[in-house]
């Protein structure tokens, strides 16, 4: 028999929070240490006063240079040129100010209601930690890598729902890429399989995900799953998803996961979105737990006794544990633990686009 949802408290996340709890709250948190990486004050502050720094000479500047040509020119008396700039200047600073005040507010009203959240849930919540550790395809890349905002659960079934964010590039060309997850540990390594979401695929139907794959590691599923999936696996272990992906699995994706991409690799099961998640909206949260409560009771129950017979059983991987939380029997064999990669679609349609034009300009050039 399924174990039943849990039943939760999203009352944090809904009800009217005070200035006064949230100044109490941020007063008790300074004083405790709770939050030391929380310096989006701080950093508003130094911007308000390096803006007003620059646009005081820049308006020292302006006014002198102007009081010089009218006086050259014969000119005397008071000028709405240099009261409109003095106007400008004062209505930025105001703004730049009530902006950095207002951020850090709604920042430390998010921390109190989170806090909330996790402690009537029996969860840990973190605003930032770098570098998680998991072997997603969005994670290990780029630079600046850390979970933001995100709730976990203690191990052996270990939760962790939140964000998170990269940088690639550097310069002008820097990017910062935003990612909404959930990490669900499922207790047993399995082969590596991706649900590419057709719902959130880019420019001609390219996958959003960081990482392509290569075509010929496409499995189609009876019904109408394919409509709302597609589904990578290692060649050879076509048998082995279709184990895991029963019907009333894909039914349960469908319904609940239709619109994020899911990636099963080691003893992980990811579901993603592009874009991040907004962590106080309690329908968001609401939505994704019940994922975790419908589709991850789901996999757990099928990968409980899963097997590749393919594995030699002296070599475990994954670092899972049973369910009676003892070490997980063998893993899984070298060729299904990763799929293939290919260059994505859009970055050949791109590359093509610009050496067509390099060769018409040079052409055009002659």
């Amino acid at each position: 028999m399924p174990t039943p949802a849990p039943s939760r408290d999203y009352t944090a996340l809904t009800a009217p929070v005070t200035r006064a709890e949230v100044a109490e709250f941020r007063r008790r948190a300074k004083a405790t240490n709770r939050f030391p990486t929380q310096t989006t004050a701080v950093v508003g502050i130094v911007v308000a006063v390096v803006f007003v720094v620059v646009f005081l000479v820049i308006a020292a500047v302006f006014v002198g240079v102007f009081g010089t040509l009218t006086r050259a020119t014969g000119g005397g008396g008071p000028s709405f040129v240099p009261l409109t700039v003095g106007a400008v200047i004062a209505v930025a600073v105001v703004a730049v100010v009530i902006g950095s005040v207002r951020s850090g507010a709604e920042r430390w009203e998010k921390l109190l209601r989170l806090s909330r959240f996790a402690e009537a849930n029996g969860f840990t919540y973190s605003p930032r930690d770098a570098n998680p550790d998991y072997p997603g395809a969005i994670f290990h890349r780029g630079s600046s890598r850390a979970a933001l905002d995100h709730l976990m659960t203690p191990p052996p079934r270990s939760m962790d729902l939140g964000n998170y964010v990269y940088t690639t590039g550097s310069g002008k060309n820097r990017t910062t890429h935003r990612w909404g997850f959930m990490a669900l540990n499922l207790g047993r390594a399995l082969p590596h399989m991706v649900l590419d979401s057709r719902a959130n695929n880019g420019l001609f139907g390219g996958t959003n995900l960081p990482a392509a794959f290569d075509r010929d590691q496409v499995l189609g599923l009876e019904g109408d799953f394919d409509r709302y999936f597609t589904l990578y696996c290692p060649r050879q272990y076509e048998r082995d998803a279709l184990y895991v992906f029963t019907p009333d699995l894909m039914a349960l994706l469908i319904d609940n996961a239709s619109a994020y991409d899911v990636e099963i690799v080691d003893d992980w099961m990811f579901v993603y979105s592009t874009g991040t998640f907004p962590m106080t909206d309690a329908s968001t949260v609401q939505r994704l737990l019940r994922i975790a409560d419908t589709v991850g009771a789901k996999a757990l129950d099928r990968v409980a006794r899963y097997s590749d017979d393919r594995a030699d059983p002296r070599a475990p991987i994954g670092g899972g544990t049973d369910a009676a939380g003892g070490p997980a029997p063998a893993g899984v064999a070298p060729q299904g633990r990763r799929l293939r990669t290919r260059v994505p679609l859009t970055v050949l349609i791109v590359g093509a686009g610009i050496v067509a034009y390099w060769l018409f300009a040079v052409g055009f050039g002659r």
